[in-house]
């Protein structure tokens, strides 16, 4: 029997000499990273500063394919469906890997088998926002109003983050508000803007400049503490929702079988892109998101227990899967 430990050895050596050699290469030509939401949104402007970053590094360039709609149905399929080679990639949030199969009774792929996970990116608070002639000026005056009148006002989401802050809100301050879908955050904050809508909570960086600007009044943001960038606005916990705590996350994912050699130079890539100065300057800093990254195997499990509480609070939430 000893005389074959060199031969299997040799033959194991032989095997994944194509795979340290593949990861070696790679990338040898454009990466495609396909993201669920419109451009302008959070999880774009997160995908072109890891892009640039991934680009300085490899001197490979990074495509942006924007995929909005049907709540990240359309741009998960395409991953899933892609060749399993690392060159498309999923970079996505919560919406499409821990929210969806609760709110949806059937889904056209699974978060779980369809995809390799690769990398955590970054995860962040969002921010209650109305128009500056809404009469409410505080997130009590808010509930006020709509205790007093049960279904007039209306909340706009274009994420699952977005509606299950809204939902939230809804069921722990007790009011009843009614939720109008768009295809993402940056639809629904043009009419709030318009005054089609009367509030919404949205990503931090979709609704902080337009408040900045002036063209939305804060109410309130969804974190366990205030955001650094809006510190005089109050969480809405702080603001009369006690124990009120919603957030979101972004992540890679490569189709699945991607061979695990090329999902830890992507992981690779992408955390040292997160951690860049040139990330945090473009992306992380302005818009308050925390850089938070993972190995593959951590996030498969972050990724599982997300699933769990998000479960848990659409089900507290009492929303019956569409």
């Amino acid at each position: 029997m000893k005389s074959l430990k060199p031969t299997v050895l040799a033959a194991a050596a032989l095997a994944l000499a194509p795979l340290l050699s593949l990861a070696q290469t790679f990338p040898e030509k454009a990466i495609t990273f396909v993201v669920p939401f419109a451009a302008g949104t959070a999880t774009d402007q997160i995908a072109r500063a890891l892009g640039n970053g991934i680009t300085a590094e490899t001197k490979q360039p990074v495509v942006i394919d924007n995929k909005a709609g049907a709540s990240g149905f359309i741009a998960s399929q395409q991953v899933a469906k892609a060749p399993a080679d690392g060159y498309t990639v999923l970079i996505t949030t919560n919406t499409t890997h821990a929210a969806n199969e609760h709110l949806f009774k059937k889904l056209p792929y699974d978060p779980v088998k369809d995809y390799a996970p690769v990398a955590a990116l970054g995860k962040g608070g969002q921010i209650m926002v109305v128009n500056p002639s809404f009469p409410a000026k505080t997130v009590a005056e808010f509930i006020a109003l709509a205790k007093r009148e049960p279904g007039k006002y209306s909340f706009g989401s274009g994420s699952s983050s977005s509606r299950m802050a809204g939902e939230l809100l809804q069921q722990m301050a007790g009011i009843q508000l009614l939720h109008v879908p768009y295809k993402s955050n940056t639809l629904a904050v043009t009419d709030l803007l318009g005054g089609q809508i009367h509030m919404m909570i949205t990503d931090t960086a979709t609704g902080l400049p337009q408040v900045k600007a002036g063209k939305l009044r804060a109410l309130g943001v969804s974190g366990a503490k205030r955001s650094p960038l809006a510190p005089d606005v109050p969480t809405i916990a702080e603001a009369g929702v006690k124990g009120y705590e919603m957030g979101y996350w972004f992540a890679a994912y490569a189709p699945a079988k991607t061979p695990p050699a090329v999902v830890k130079r992507l992981n690779e890539l992408l955390v040292k892109a997160a951690k860049s100065e040139a990330a945090k300057a473009a992306f992380y800093e302005p818009t308050g998101t925390e850089v938070f990254t993972s190995s593959p195997e951590e996030l498969a499990k972050f990724q599982a227990a997300e699933s769990q509480k998000w479960g848990r609070i659409v089900k507290a939430a009492g929303i019956e899967a569409e």
